[in-house]
């Protein structure tokens, strides 16, 4: 995906990038690279692939959430910063939290936050778990790509979020997904649509749910990670 068909999709879903961002997630391509030489942060280094899996990937969010209106939103497991940095470069008025067990990874999200002067974003090095104990009811939205089953994710995730919010995990074939129901009803939660489409031009296929959180969570969760492990919802 070259950078003109980026915005020739993203302009489908209804998403303008301007200039400035467009030079700021170049900027993010290049530091992905060269500190990709030195730690594990993507199997895909390049550009157009980066591109379309990576940057338009995550802004596919838009299609279950309207980010204009959204103040709060955190991504949980991070990673590289996928979705939720690419959410703020192009959503700059959003307050983004990144979460993500692993130091290092944080470690260079910072120097790209620093790098591109991006303001209200915070970046967290926790265990989402244990961040959800600690920090309640905070968030309009939280999000994770490709990070564990949908039922082990709600149970992090749903602690985390208002009541009202939504809890919308991208991910990409479903097949091997383990029933969630019960994990819904334990967290008084909803799932209220499941979109499904392929990218643009290599046609893989991909999965976004829409989980609403409709009343608070009950204080027994999230458990600790082995019980979550060892026992999912």
């Amino acid at each position: 995906m070259t950078v003109n068909s980026f915005k020739e999709e993203l302009a489908k879903l209804g998403v303008t990038v301007t200039d400035v961002q467009l030079d700021q997630l170049n900027k993010y391509y290049e530091m992905l690279v060269e500190y990709n030489k030195v730690m594990n942060l993507t199997g895909i280094t390049e550009k157009n692939e980066v591109y379309l899996k990576h940057f338009y990937d995550s802004l596919t969010i838009v299609k279950a959430i309207d980010l204009t209106s959204t103040d709060t939103l955190c991504d949980m497991g991070t990673g590289a910063g996928f979705p939720g940095l690419v959410i703020k470069i192009v959503y700059p008025k959003i307050k983004v939290t990144l979460i993500d067990s692993l130091n290092k990874r944080i470690n260079f999200l910072d120097k790209v936050i620093e790098e591109l002067q991006l303001t209200n974003i915070e970046t967290i090095h926790d265990r989402m778990e244990e961040y959800g104990i600690k920090n309640r009811e905070k968030f309009d939205v939280v999000t994770a790509r490709a990070v564990a089953q949908t039922n082990v994710l709600l149970e992090y995730a749903i602690p985390t979020l208002k009541t009202g919010g939504y809890f919308i995990p991208l991910k990409g074939n479903m097949n091997n997904e383990n029933d969630y129901t019960n994990a819904c009803n334990l967290l008084n939660t909803s799932l209220e649509k499941i979109y499904e489409f392929e990218l643009p031009e290599e046609h893989s296929k991909r999965t976004i749910l829409k989980f609403k959180k409709v009343d608070k969570t009950s204080s027994k969760y999230p458990r600790k990670n082995s019980d979550i492990k060892k026992n999912p919802l």
